[in-house]
């Protein structure tokens, strides 16, 4: 599912985006609402910057978040989304071991 899930170019776009959120996104809407940008990005901001549509980018989303590597928070009426770096450590580890 991982292997599936990084195949995609705009997946594995979002992927980098979310490794550093503040180099790829504007931090001033989340600090204006209290929030660090570290919790994760909205998914009308990641949706935004890609400029595929927001279906695409919620089907994309779930796709890598069942597959364990993305983590979600909602706050409010608005979902965030991060990386889960303990799965894509242990994944690295794998293919690095494996290869």
């Amino acid at each position: 599912m991982i292997y599936k899930s990084l195949s995609n170019e705009t997946r594995s776009q979002i992927m980098q985006w979310l490794k550093k959120p503040e180099e790829f996104f504007d931090e001033k809407p989340y600090l204006q609402q209290g929030l660090n940008i570290r919790i994760g990005v909205c998914v009308g901001d990641i949706q935004a910057k890609s400029g595929l549509a927001q279906s695409v980018i919620s089907s994309y989303l779930f796709t890598m978040q069942k597959a364990g590597l993305l983590e979600s928070e909602r706050i409010g009426k608005w979902t965030y989304y991060r990386r889960n770096e303990k799965t894509i450590q242990e994944f690295s580890e794998y293919i690095n071991k494996n290869l």
